[in-house]
């Protein structure tokens, strides 16, 4: 937003299209960004699957993002997580929720 108007929506698309690429930081820029509700609705699911995703690709800061959002959800939708990412991975990040 620096000389620009703010679009959190905006921010949202780019950083999900460098995610989808495999960029780490990307992954947990999003993931922030779904934690917190900011160009997206608060998902702590598809926070913790990106958080997840980053910290398999070595971003040294994604497992303890990971886990903070963890300590917020049920084991049910920590399972659930896990599974999108697997499934994201998987699919080379064409199959991401």
């Amino acid at each position: 937003g620096t000389g620009v108007l703010q679009d959190h929506k905006e921010a949202v698309r780019w950083y999900r299209l460098a995610a989808e690429q495999g960029e780490a930081t990307a992954q947990v820029n999003l993931g922030a960004r779904y934690v917190n509700g900011t160009g997206v609705l608060e998902d702590h699911i598809t926070a913790h699957m990106w958080f997840n995703i980053a910290s398999e690709n070595g971003h040294k800061n994604a497992q303890k993002a990971r886990d903070l959002v963890a300590s917020k959800m049920s084991q049910a939708d920590t399972s659930k997580a896990t599974e999108h990412a697997r499934i994201c991975m998987a699919s080379n990040y064409q199959n991401c929720r």
